[in-house]
């Protein structure tokens, strides 16, 4: 779609996927480009996303998704899987690839490297895996955009028990766990949902300004 606030008024949370529809491998690609593009904070992008194709995977993460076909029927399953904790070595990591793809010297970014261990460090457990988890969320964001874009349907979901489908998803020694699934794929022609009218907040209610 040419236009972006036409194509988000176009986009729903598809409750009926057509299982005979497929995605090419070109809009594959292209949404997981704009995955890969998404902001996060100091660029870290600290989660990992799963694109599942498999049936027998698909239909174990369903049986823990409270039985919800979009599981199954859409073309792909998207997976948005935030790190569990965030360490000093996956910080320099990060730093050295900036320094590579920017063709510069790494110890030139030691303070921005200091800052970003000084904020992780000053995080408690729990206030660390919720800015964790929050990371993911703008990952979704950008996936449910571009795909609105692209004329593509997609329902994000939270509605799953975590705790099995980690195990669904071979997590549970990754540092990883399962925060959003994203089925992706295109709209049943029956599907009712498509016909309701989209109700939000007023703008005079959502916005202010200051």
């Amino acid at each position: 779609m040419s236009n972006m606030i036409e194509s988000l008024q176009w986009r729903y949370a598809t409750k009926k996927f057509d299982p005979t529809k497929k995605l090419s491998a070109e809009q594959l690609q292209e949404l997981m480009d704009a995955v890969q593009l998404s902001a996060s904070s100091f660029g870290l992008q600290a989660y990992r996303v799963a694109v599942v194709t498999d049936p027998a995977i698909r239909a174990k993460v369903r049986e823990h998704a409270w039985g919800q076909a979009q599981v199954t029927d859409a073309s792909h399953l998207f997976a948005f899987m935030p790190m569990k904790s965030i360490d000093e070595a996956y910080v320099k990591n990060y730093v050295g690839l900036i320094a590579k793809t920017r063709g510069i010297p790494v110890e030139s970014l030691k303070d921005y490297e200091n800052m970003m261990l000084g904020t992780i460090k000053s995080r408690t457990p729990e206030a660390l895996a919720v800015w964790l988890r929050a990371q993911a969320y703008i990952a979704v964001g950008f996936l449910l955009s571009a795909a609105a874009h692209m004329g593509i349907d997609t329902c994000p979901m939270e509605g799953f028990d975590p705790t099995h489908v980690d195990v669904d998803l071979s997590l549970l020694e990754k540092n990883l766990t399962t925060a959003v699934l994203v089925p992706v794929g295109f709209r049943a022609s029956d599907d009712e949902a498509a016909t309701y009218k989209k109700v939000r907040t007023p703008k005079e209610e959502l916005f202010m300004t200051l």
